[in-house]
């Protein structure tokens, strides 16, 4: 890449958007890492962690799933900006309240909201930075964003070790308020300036439902996103059900199968950007990610070494193999014209979020007939097969121009 390259990727708006991710995800995988200490300071007995932790996972990913719907139609019509500054509005007072709950209800309810916050910041600095930067360099800067921003996972985890789980809520709202200031000094994409200008409908969810070949493309870009969230929501998430039931040696903290899961999906989502540059294609190098996410839940489910440093190990795969995150987004962004572009980039990563619900649901059934072992392979499996069939039917999109509408 040339000099002015590099100044144009590390712009204020590339910046500003990785961080607003990364405080995203801090408050985001925050609840995963403080689940099991924050469920027994209310109360919560000891055999009833793994249901009301699934119960206020499954209420949060459908704070997401609202907030992306939400977010998605107001970024299209009021602009990405709005979108960046009304969510981490939203999400950074609804976790300082989170530090404030005294009741499993209160918690529920404050998750929700939490959700719907969280929702908006991925979706719209991906839109930003895919409609400011240049073809040759958008990979480039989707990938970045999503990289600095997973980071804020690992960040939660050492916080979380050295305070309480009420404070992590606290710092995680005050993060995001300090974010705000940063924020001033962005500016709106101009393909979204240029094409308010024009008598189009902008932001109307309902665009994507009247047409076939959208319907299909917006399903499919959600799908090829299951294996994703079925290794976070369920294998990381539920991690140190995992380790006990498989007969690790030692107990495994989820804060620590958060933090090395994400490490390993900044080295997945590096790695899968600049190959998808290299290779000139996104569909190729996510097809190997899938197969590689399905190798290494069997590595994780099935593998005889029952060590502490092979179960993190495992953790870091896994993570690696789910690592064409910032990729998922990126196709979905460019499947779509600027006029629907927000609400499809914003409301794609939170509804494949929000398919945690019937994930659980099914890994509930399914655990009560064959094992917590084999149900969660069977449904890791299914994801892994339904992500496959949906990449076979969605267009390359590497080097496409963005600067079109939707009729």
């Amino acid at each position: 890449m040339q000099k002015s390259d590099w100044k144009k990727l590390f712009s204020i708006p590339v910046i500003v958007a990785a961080l607003g991710y990364f405080v995203d995800i801090y408050d985001l995988l925050l609840f995963s890492i403080v689940r099991i200490p924050s469920l027994k300071a209310l109360g919560v007995p000891q055999d009833d962690l793994f249901a009301e932790g699934e119960f206020l996972l499954r209420v949060q990913m459908t704070g997401l799933l609202v907030g992306g719907i939400i977010w998605g139609i107001m970024g299209d019509k009021r602009g990405r900006l709005s979108v960046l500054f009304g969510s981490i509005m939203l999400y950074s007072l609804a976790n300082i309240a989170n530090g404030f709950v005294g009741s499993v209800q209160q918690y529920a309810w404050l998750r929700f909201v939490a959700g719907i916050g969280l929702a908006g910041e991925l979706g719209a600095g991906i839109t930003l930075v895919s409609e400011v930067l240049p073809a040759r360099l958008r990979g480039y800067g989707t990938t970045l964003v999503a990289s600095v921003g997973l980071l804020g996972a690992v960040l939660a985890n050492f916080i979380a070790r050295e305070f309480n789980w009420q404070v992590c809520y606290f710092i995680g709202g005050g993060l995001g308020l300090l974010l705000l200031i940063a924020r001033i000094s962005v500016f709106e994409s101009g393909m979204f300036l240029h094409m308010r200008q024009q008598h189009v409908q902008r932001g109307n969810f309902l665009q994507l439902f009247t047409d076939t070949d959208r319907f299909k493309r917006f399903v499919n870009c959600i799908l090829i996103g299951l294996p994703i969230w079925f290794t976070i929501g369920i294998l990381i998430t539920f991690s140190p059900e995992f380790a006990s039931h498989l007969g690790f040696s030692e107990p495994v903290q989820a804060g620590d199968a958060v933090m090395f899961s994400y490490l390993g999906l900044v080295a997945g989502d590096l790695s899968s950007g600049v190959f998808s540059q290299w290779a000139r294609s996104r569909r190729k190098i996510v097809r190997v990610y899938i197969l590689l996410t399905l190798v290494f839940i069997i590595i994780y489910l099935l593998a005889p070494v029952k060590t502490t440093f092979f179960f993190f190990l495992t953790c870091f795969l896994l993570g690696f193999g789910v690592g064409y995150w910032a990729l998922f987004v990126t196709i979905a962004a460019e499947q779509f014209g600027t006029n629907l572009r927000a609400t499809v980039a914003t409301s794609v990563p939170n509804f494949i979020r929000g398919t945690v619900v019937p994930l659980t649901l099914a890994f509930e059934a399914l655990r009560t007939y064959f094992g917590i072992v084999q149900g969660a392979l069977l449904v890791g499996a299914g994801t892994v097969m339904i992500a496959l069939v949906s990449l076979r039917y969605l267009r390359e999109t590497f080097g496409r121009d963005l600067n079109f509408v939707e009729e």
